[in-house]
């Protein structure tokens, strides 16, 4: 910055310098006498100032390339700490942000934005303190030669700043809306682009091409808007220096009629001004630019400011978890202090007021929960029940409301998120593959493990065949998303990737919910020896996993309505064999040998007992359904 600044000014001086030369050279080598008719100069003083100027532009043009390469490379460095300092604080917020964060307007903010930012910078900033220096040494250079002519080429100057400070006010507003459009204008693209497949397959190609059009309108109206402004702002500006100069060269011709100025003074003050124009008439570009750039760096700090829920206490240490309890105590949780239009949609009757207020309710009420070392937990429930917040509270995605959850005794906010992270294995319910090779997926976690630490993870999974069988086996390059494998294959990749991190707790969510029988089966006979001696919590969906669960926690409306194994509460009653006769029943049939006597779920599943809560459940699992 300083070189930068040494670079700027020793240009604004060099810029003036010949001006001086020129008023010089004139006065002492190329004036007639006005009496004798003849040069008052010599060839000699016309050659030393014809010197003085080759030498002022050549230091100018090395001061000019200094300041130039130093703007560009300070812009550059500000550009790559911001883009750094976004992509860092979008790991760091919780999943409260990123519930409510739309990917492409991020994008936007962590592009264009910070392009525009670094832009003004290499441009703007270096430019407006260059008209800055020009203005100071040109008034001191013109007050030093004469004081009244100085003071009217100056008296445009105030001018050009008040027309530059109404432009700045409109332009901010108008460049705001600008880059809301542009993010909004990324959102709607990213969203096509992910859900191509959902587009063709309801052939809404022309509607989504309308959507983007309209976007694009509002935004090239909104630009468009911009270079209105800019196109009555510069010819203003050109005109008062057009003013300015034919009142200097008035005034100045009537001073050298009466003697008290120079014929090579006055060109001088008209060389200054020349030179002043194009910076001065910048002031309009450079307004344009930090309108721009202050917007672009409003919408970067709502992301590097933002404050996330979920931060470590100061002096948190390392979880232990060497046997893998997890308790929850007392626990109820709320999306309540989250952005507005982020809180799940409850189980609820009506609308209105009568919704909203569902929706801001506790999502889990008084949730008392003790999983010990190596029990299966299976979580049942309709939607909205709490079954995935259960789960999202362990690893700490989002923080308890009142109580509290602790693993070995240690309440998970009071260790490091990486610990806690690392002790924890989440295949969860929304896929998500990397663009790279099944084998950098598979170690995504742990990317030093070996080679047979990779494949002893798929097999596990049962997917190391179906690997070993394509083309480049483990360095098949796997689609955006997993695109290019089927959604069981996915879901194998995903459980091959958890169960290579060797964890003391599993977090299965839905974790075998898009696949056929038989893999759920080789998947299931893979897990049911891995789970050994692990604590984990399962969003079951399958007779099977409730089968072989120690303890099933059925859940309605954020609450724990029955708890045991499914003996015991099948022969409980209530709202667990409300969901077994309706969901569950129809799996056992199906894999019984006599499936096909008859006797499916449809004829049995209005005969669950009534019991406790029966009148409850069934509208919810009707919701559900």
């Amino acid at each position: 910055m300083l070189a930068a600044a040494l670079s700027l000014a020793a240009s604004g001086v060099l810029v003036l310098i010949g001006p001086r030369i020129v008023g010089i050279a004139i006065d002492t080598g190329l004036a007639i006498d006005g009496e004798q008719g003849v040069a008052r100069g010599t060839v000699a003083s016309v050659g030393i100032a014809s010197i003085f100027l080759l030498v002022a532009a050549l230091a100018r043009g090395g001061s000019m390339f200094g300041q130039a390469y130093l703007g560009e490379r300070i812009s550059q460095s500000v550009a790559y700490d911001l883009r750094n300092e976004i992509y860092d604080r979008l790991q760091r917020l919780s999943f409260a942000y990123h519930d409510q964060a739309q990917i492409g307007d991020v994008m936007s903010r962590a592009t264009q934005d910070v392009e525009g930012v670094r832009f003004f910078v290499s441009m703007g900033l270096l430019r407006s303190a260059y008209v800055l220096v020009l203005l100071v040494v040109a008034a001191t250079l013109m007050l030093t030669t004469h004081v009244q002519l100085a003071l009217v080429s100056l008296a445009f100057v105030p001018l050009v700043a008040a027309q530059s400070i109404v432009v700045s006010m409109h332009l901010r507003l108008v460049w705001a809306r600008v880059q809301q459009l542009q993010g909004h204008l990324g959102v709607v693209l990213q969203e096509n682009l992910s859900g191509q497949r959902v587009v063709k397959a309801f052939a809404r190609e022309r509607h989504e091409q309308r959507k983007f059009d309209a976007v694009a309108q509002e935004l090239y109206d909104e630009s468009f808007r911009t270079s209105r402004i800019q196109a009555f702002n510069e010819p203003a500006l050109l005109s008062l220096w057009l003013v300015s100069l034919a009142i200097v060269f008035w005034v100045g011709g009537r001073e050298i009629l009466e003697g008290r100025l120079t014929e090579g003074q006055l060109i001088e003050f008209l060389l200054y001004l020349t030179l002043l124009q194009v910076p001065v008439r910048s002031v309009g570009f450079i307004v344009m630019m930090a309108s721009r750039a202050r917007s672009a760096g409003e919408r970067i700090f709502e992301i590097v400011d933002a404050a996330s829920p979920v931060t470590e206490r100061a002096g948190a240490g390392p979880l232990r978890a060497e046997r893998g309890e997890v308790r929850f105590e007392g626990v109820s949780f709320r999306y309540e202090g989250l952005p507005p239009g982020v809180a799940p949609v409850l189980p609820a009757r009506g609308g209105g007021a009568r919704a909203e207020t569902a929706r801001r309710a506790a999502v889990l009420k008084d949730v008392d929960i003790v999983a010990r070392p190596g029990e299966v937990v299976a979580l049942l429930g309709p939607t909205g029940s709490g079954k995935s917040s259960i789960v999202n509270l362990i690893p700490r995605f989002y923080d308890v409301t009142e109580g509290r959850v602790t693993i070995d005794g240690e309440d998970v906010r009071d260790v490091t998120l990486a610990s806690l992270r690392e002790a924890i294995g989440i295949v969860q319910q929304d896929l998500f593959l990397f663009a790279a090779t099944i084998r950098e997926n598979i170690a995504y976690g742990r990317p030093d493990a070996s080679d047979e630490e990779v494949r002893a993870a798929a097999r596990a999974a049962h997917i190391h065949d179906f690997i070993e069988s394509l083309p480049d086996g483990y360095d098949t390059w796997v689609g955006e998303r997993g695109a290019t494998l089927s959604g069981g294959q996915r879901q194998r990749v995903a459980i091959a990737r958890t169960l290579l991190l060797d964890p003391r707790i599993l977090v299965l969510d839905d974790s075998t919910s898009s696949v056929d029988m038989r893999t759920e089966f080789e998947i299931q006979e893979a897990l049911q020896e891995l789970m050994r001696g692990r604590t984990t919590f399962v969003i079951a969906q399958r007779l099977r996993t409730v089968r072989q669960a120690d303890q099933i926690l059925v859940l309605y409306q954020g609450e724990i309505v029955q708890r045991g194994r499914h003996e015991e509460l099948l022969a409980e009653g209530g709202f667990y064999r409300q969901i077994y006769d309706l969901e569950l029943r129809a799996q056992e049939e199906a894999a019984a040998p006599d499936a096909a006597s008859g006797n499916g779920a449809a004829g049995s599943s209005g005969n669950g007992s009534g019991g406790p809560g029966a009148g409850e459940g069934r509208p919810a699992l009707r919701e559900s359904r």
